[in-house]
């Protein structure tokens, strides 16, 4: 039986036409302006951060696959903070909110949870590499070739598009009711689903799949190949091979924590437990400061990036000096 104030949308113009209101910060009225040069310093630190790691190992002529997975990593994260940022930014100049198209939503969600699922892929791409690396040291060059770096690189993206489009369109069929107000700053998942007029669970049944595609099947294989790894270095008898085995895994299970820890208490529960301003604060989390935290880690920790991003800055020196 149909909710009241649910609108039927019998027609494809309908769905055309119909528009959402972002509320984004509305209620924050005295610190719009605060936020927005926060925000907007942030997202320019995060682009030139991941920017500056994308061109060095860009312009690195041997590039072993942590850095190339790196790179790509890299492009996600631009990609990621542009889809949702300047529409955050835009809400905080806007008094009463921003409207979005019904396409225009789609669109930012199917993308949105299409980068955010590839990066879990990603991680797990990574973890594997770490894996080989210390577990099958003589055999790393002919498992983790180029061609085959590529080719988990692909799977990665097209495995999150596939998954993001199934839970986009499946969200999107839904009917909404004749309040459009999406009480966040981008078209997320959970609030998009408030306000489906449906009384079951059911319309909640393609994002639990998505999460165990997208969360809990990579997080899974990440948690073996580190207890392998442990394994691994139970054997070790030098506390100075083991401490820097340990060390090259230091920077990739910061930011599995990281993305994992937000989007886990983001996602994985019930639609009766959703807090409008608590899952904004949790999305500005996941969405402006660990992708600036990204390639902080990584510049910090890792010691092959260290290395190339000194080799670049080297080159911009000696063309500068010529």
């Amino acid at each position: 039986m149909p909710c009241e104030g649910c609108m039927e949308r019998d027609n494809k113009s309908t769905d055309v036409t119909m528009e959402f209101l972002l509320l984004g910060f509305s209620e924050l009225l005295c610190l719009r302006v605060l936020l927005f040069l926060i925000f907007l310093i942030v997202h320019l630190v995060t682009l030139a951060g991941n920017v500056m790691i994308f061109m060095a190992v860009v312009m690195e002529p041997s590039r072993p696959p942590m850095l190339f997975f790196l790179c790509q990593l890299s492009v996600i994260e631009v990609c990621y903070t542009l889809v949702i940022v300047p529409k955050a930014l835009l809400s905080l100049i806007v008094v009463d909110g921003n409207t979005i198209s019904f396409i225009g939503c789609a669109a930012q969600m199917h993308l949105f949870v299409a980068l955010g699922g590839a990066e879990c892929f990603l991680l797990v791409a990574m973890s594997y590499d770490r894996y080989v690396a210390i577990c099958q040291p003589l055999h790393y060059v002919a498992v983790m070739s180029e061609a085959f770096c590529l080719r988990l690189a692909v799977a990665c993206c097209l495995g999150s598009f596939a998954v993001a489009l199934v839970l986009t369109v499946s969200v999107f069929r839904l009917p909404f009711c004749q309040s459009h107000h999406i009480n966040h700053f981008f078209c997320d998942v959970p609030a998009v689903l408030y306000l489906a007029c449906t009384q079951s669970y059911t319309p909640e049944l393609p994002l639990l799949a998505a999460c165990v595609v997208l969360l809990l099947l990579p997080f899974l294989l990440i948690l073996t190949s580190y207890v392998c790894i442990a394994a691994a270095l139970i054997h070790v008898t030098s506390s100075v091979g083991r401490g820097k085995a340990f060390s090259t895994c230091i920077s990739h299970l910061a930011i599995t924590v990281l993305h994992y820890g937000c989007a886990t208490f983001t996602y994985i529960r019930p639609k009766s437990s959703y807090s409008p301003a608590r899952d904004k604060m949790v999305s500005l989390v996941y969405t402006n400061i660990t992708p600036l935290l990204y390639p902080l880690i990584y510049s910090l920790r890792n010691k092959e990036i260290r290395g190339v991003l000194r080799k670049m800055l080297r080159r911009k020196k000696i063309t500068q000096l010529n």
